[in-house]
């Protein structure tokens, strides 16, 4: 039987955004194993599965050169234990220390899948600190990668960037549409009459939660009706946004802030519009989910974030890091309901064309069997 070994940052992925794949392979015929930090829910579903989950201690949002260094190790152990045929790695951390492990272990086809560039290449400000993680971060992909049988990632901007910054060497490299999302799960719901926006995003600066919060001030001002929501976590990662920034907003009823919510389709269906005006995405499942539900969407025109917007005809894309502009775009979309509809109903059609799940599955399978670059 073959078997193949996926390596996460983020547990709860494998359940999620990746578990639609992880059935695929083993009704392809794999023995699929998954190796990530512990998480009892995804455990479960795992188990469940029948699929092998192997803890793997990690530290997701640092750089820790020594439990790093016993990560590179802990991985090379077991895939010797394994001996797998296949290593498939999501995120940075995984990336840069699964494909050389699994390469000295030898593991035959070593893929990576490189879901967003997140703060080491995204941060506005250039710090200081982020010039060494930026720094660090190049010299660890450039290295791994020239180990990986094929890198995958979710937008051409990351490809193009990854190429011009000379970090792929002669690895072949692919595009898919995202993690893809569930469209038998995520229904088309009926816009609420009132305007309602919605955001949903872990509490990063990166994600935009500076300008969303400063674009509901505006609007709120000027369209009093509105209503304004944030879904989502606070996050280990030195670009955390400050939750007293959030809590302000909360205190002067500019947003309600309801933390993580464990299933976002009762949260898009009470919104009509949803907004993410991130810095930089692979390509955000919030964005497709909210498209699948029909709702038009406002977000920055980004690497990762214009990818399925079409503008004016599924949504509309604002400047990176401006508040007075996405203001605009959410007064427009309050003043213009039969356009606010039309969005709706294009998104799910787009949604649809490119972003359904079997399709990008698909896709994701003929990479890991081919092991050759499928544009």
């Amino acid at each position: 039987m073959k078997r193949i070994v996926v390596i996460v940052s983020e547990p709860t992925s494998l359940a999620t955004t990746r578990g639609h794949l992880l059935l695929a392979l083993r009704a392809a015929g794999y023995e699929v194993h998954a190796a990530a930090p512990v998480d009892a829910t995804t455990v479960r579903w795992l188990t469940e599965n029948g699929i092998r989950f192997h803890p793997l201690p990690m530290e997701r949002a640092a750089i820790a050169p020594f439990g790093d260094t016993l990560l590179a190790f802990r991985i090379y152990r077991k895939m010797r234990e394994l001996k797998p045929q296949v290593v498939l790695t999501c995120a940075i951390k995984p990336i840069v220390y699964g494909i050389p492990a699994a390469l000295m272990a030898g593991v035959s086809r070593r893929h990576a899948l490189i879901t967003g560039l997140g703060y080491a290449f995204t941060d506005r400000h250039k710090s200081l600190r982020w010039r060494i993680v930026n720094l660090v971060a190049r010299l660890l992909y450039a290295a791994s990668l020239r180990g990986a049988t094929t890198a995958t990632f979710q937008n051409e901007d990351d490809r193009a960037d990854f190429r011009r910054l000379g970090l792929l060497g002669r690895t072949p490299a692919n595009v898919v549409n995202g993690s893809g999302v569930d469209l038998d799960r995520f229904k088309v719901a009926p816009l609420p009459e009132k305007p309602r926006f919605l955001m949903i995003a872990r509490l990063l600066r990166d994600k935009g939660l500076a300008e969303y919060l400063g674009a509901a001030k505006l609007v709120k001002a000027a369209r009093p009706e509105a209503r304004f929501d944030l879904v989502g976590d606070k996050d280990p990662n030195p670009a955390g946004f400050p939750v007293s920034q959030v809590e302000a907003a909360v205190a002067d009823g500019t947003i309600q802030y309801r933390g993580a919510v464990q299933d976002v389709r009762t949260v898009i269906a009470e919104s009509r519009i949803f907004v993410l005006p991130s810095y930089r995405e692979g390509t955000s499942r919030s964005v497709l989910e909210a498209m699948a539900m029909g709702r038009p969407i406002i977000t920055t025109d980004a690497p990762g974030c214009r990818a399925p917007i079409v503008p004016a005809v599924n949504g509309l894309l604002v400047p990176v890091g401006t508040t007075t502009p996405l203001a605009e775009a959410m007064i427009r979309l309050i003043d213009n309901v039969e356009e606010t509809v039309g969005m709706g109903s294009n998104s799910r059609a787009i949604a649809e064309q490119r972003y359904d799940i079997h399709k990008v599955t698909a896709h994701m399978m003929e990479i890991i069997e081919s092991g050759r670059r499928s544009e």
